[in-house]
């Protein structure tokens, strides 16, 4: 449903007050120019004619623009109601590794791509449904952290999941060496961070007014990478400290097919020097201490597999909720305004131009 335009910023209408001025000022300055004749006579036979009867046109011109100017500060904004049937909802934060190893080659649905691109159009057939196995994920908060040294929030946990594709897409792999790295527990530390908070962030995409409406009825973080913890402030086993204390569990997705225990390597870890080795013991650990599961995907369809089966453990209930999308308006109102002010300076310049 679509609801009524409203203003973002109504207060901005106050510079409306200037228009009277500005047609005072104006009038005035025609008062004041005059040229003196004996007698107004032969004046009055010439008629008047369309560029005297259209003097005041760059005149209104400037009163619309600045009309619109106003209007695009106060930002019109029309609001779509939209509504999910859900009543208890899970919290998501997907948590993916940009690093430089995760552009290996991975097959899926027949095409050999790279890991990171394999992960994100799987996550978005998690979230919105293959017409298959999964049925999406519409009544729960999805966000996303990507990591390599450093961790960001990609998309925050939102009920809005049209822009959430949107913002994977642009997830890339790191292209500098500064950037590499694999900083497992600041991104788990920042994803439980996230959760934490995940009822403040529902509270203001929804009905306030509506008590009880949407319960949060659990907390998880899907965690996937293809190496080990390198770097970061935080270990991973704190990460996961960190989860834990706030009841998330981390579900643990080990991505590529040559799965090595780093604590076991021994001397022999040089052999295998250049392939991608995942920490299975590491990812295990977090997901058995936070109560989740580990899970190896050494392509496309096993990382689909994998989502199946974490969709059918999370579980979600149905009711109503309802949010609003704003779309604003305000870049039209001041392309119109922009419009009419360069077309008022061009007539005063040219048609209307003064002499005093």
């Amino acid at each position: 449903m679509v609801s009524d335009m409203n203003f973002a910023s109504p207060w901005a209408f106050l510079a409306l007050l200037v228009i009277p001025l500005l047609i005072y000022r104006e009038l005035g300055r025609e008062r004041k120019t005059a040229v003196r004749f004996p007698s107004l006579q032969l004046v009055a036979a010439t008629g008047t004619s369309i560029k005297i009867k259209l003097r005041r046109l760059p005149l209104l011109l400037r009163i619309i623009a600045l009309i619109l100017l106003i209007t695009a500060l106060a930002r019109p904004q029309k609001g779509i109601e939209k509504v999910y049937d859900v009543s208890n909802g899970i919290a998501i934060e997907v948590v993916v590794d940009r690093s430089g190893s995760m552009g290996a080659e991975m097959e899926f649905n027949g095409e050999t791509t790279n890991r990171l691109e394999v992960v994100k159009r799987v996550f978005s057939e998690f979230v919105n449904g293959n017409h298959d196995e999964l049925q999406g994920r519409p009544n729960d908060l999805i966000g996303m952290i990507s990591f390599a040294r450093y961790s960001e929030t990609v998309c925050p946990l939102t009920l809005a999941h049209d822009a959430v594709g949107e913002m994977v897409r642009q997830v890339e792999l790191v292209n500098t060496r500064a950037e590499d790295g694999t900083a497992i527990g600041d991104a788990v530390g920042l994803a439980a961070a996230r959760l934490k908070d995940a009822e403040k962030t529902l509270s203001e995409q929804t009905d306030k007014g509506k008590k009880g409406q949407y319960q949060i009825k659990s907390k998880i973080i899907i965690l996937l990478t293809d190496g080990a913890g390198n770097c970061g402030v935080l270990s991973p086993e704190e990460g996961a400290a960190l989860a834990k204390k706030w009841g998330i569990k981390i579900y643990t997705i080990g991505i590529g097919d040559q799965p090595g225990d780093l604590a076991n390597a021994g001397i022999f870890s040089f052999l295998r020097a250049g392939r991608p080795r995942i920490d299975t013991k590491t990812l295990k650990k977090l997901a058995q201490d936070t109560g989740g599961i580990f899970r190896l995907a050494s392509d496309g369809d096993a990382l689909l597999a994998v989502y199946r089966e974490i969709d059918a453990l999370e579980t979600s209930e149905i009711e109503s909720v309802r949010y609003i999308d704003y779309r604003e308006f305000f870049p039209r109102f001041a392309l119109m305004g922009l419009v009419l002010l360069v077309l008022e300076t061009v007539l005063r310049c040219t048609l209307f131009r003064r002499i005093l």
